[in-house]
């Protein structure tokens, strides 16, 4: 498995999760497993960690370079670009 990890900061927490939860029909479509963690920083409620989990590589990685993506982002309060990395379990 491979593991998509967002890191971004977010100006509305419940704003953000609104659009998140909405959106995984097309992390689904994209080749998402469905496995999601997501995580608050406690110094930084606005900062968010996302980690997904995905099928194959290509494709976590062709969701996290989709214009897509940042617009979703965007619209759902995300300040700034997110920092995407790509994950394997160790």
């Amino acid at each position: 498995m491979i593991y998509l990890n967002v890191r971004h900061t977010v100006a509305d927490y419940s704003k953000w999760r609104v659009a998140f939860d909405a959106d995984e029909t097309a992390r689904r479509a994209a080749g998402a497993t469905g496995v999601q963690q997501v995580y608050r920083d406690l110094d930084n409620p606005g900062a968010i960690t996302v980690i997904i989990e995905w099928d194959d590589a290509e494709k976590a990685l062709k969701f996290g370079q989709d214009p897509r993506f940042a617009e979703v982002t965007k619209k759902a309060g995300v300040i700034g670009a997110p920092e995407v990395h790509l994950l394997n379990r160790a």
